[in-house]
């Protein structure tokens, strides 16, 4: 197994949109072993493929406190999205230490393929919800500090690239 380098806020890279997976093989299984053990040693609960610098429509999320209901999510569709809304704070692998409320529907119902490629429907609400929606989002190439004020947004920007300048030193 390896760890994959994460991209980090404000990489161009995460603004660039997944395409499908079309090929359900041994190559797409290793990715999928990789970034599950890149999250869990990063302390996350959720992996866009995108944030590896992979760019195909693959996640991977661990919600448990366990971290023994690993879930692989590609191709997603959301099929329906509650009405309701909740304020959530959240955080990102991608810009680590930063953490903000992001407004999302309570619940959501997607259509997604497993790894071996069959179709299901998976419902979530609370936790799973958020980082589902969260990781489709770095599918789209948007990223949780996307939905903040400009304001806030530069700042993370500027944070983001002095810690980067001082981590190169």
């Amino acid at each position: 197994m390896a760890l994959l380098p994460i991209l980090c806020y404000p990489d161009a890279r995460l603004h660039k949109v997944a395409k499908p997976v079309t090929q359900f093989d041994a190559a797409l299984q290793t990715q999928i072993d990789h970034m599950f053990e890149t999250m869990y040693d990063a302390k996350g609960v959720g992996l866009a493929a995108t944030q590896v610098d992979f760019h195909h429509r693959l996640i991977v999320i661990d919600v448990s406190e366990e971290h023994d209901q690993p879930l692989v999510v590609i191709n997603p569709e959301v099929v329906w999205a509650s009405e309701e809304k909740t304020v959530a704070e959240e955080g990102c692998l991608s810009v680590p230490g930063i953490y903000d409320g992001v407004e999302r529907p309570s619940q959501v119902r997607i259509k997604a393929q497993d790894g071996q490629g069959q179709w299901r429907e998976i419902e979530a609400e609370g936790l799973l919800a958020v980082c589902i929606q969260h990781e489709m989002d770095h599918l789209m190439g948007k990223v949780f500090v996307d939905y903040l004020s400009t304001l806030k947004r530069n700042r993370i920007k500027t944070k983001m690239l002095k810690l980067q300048r001082e981590s190169e030193k």
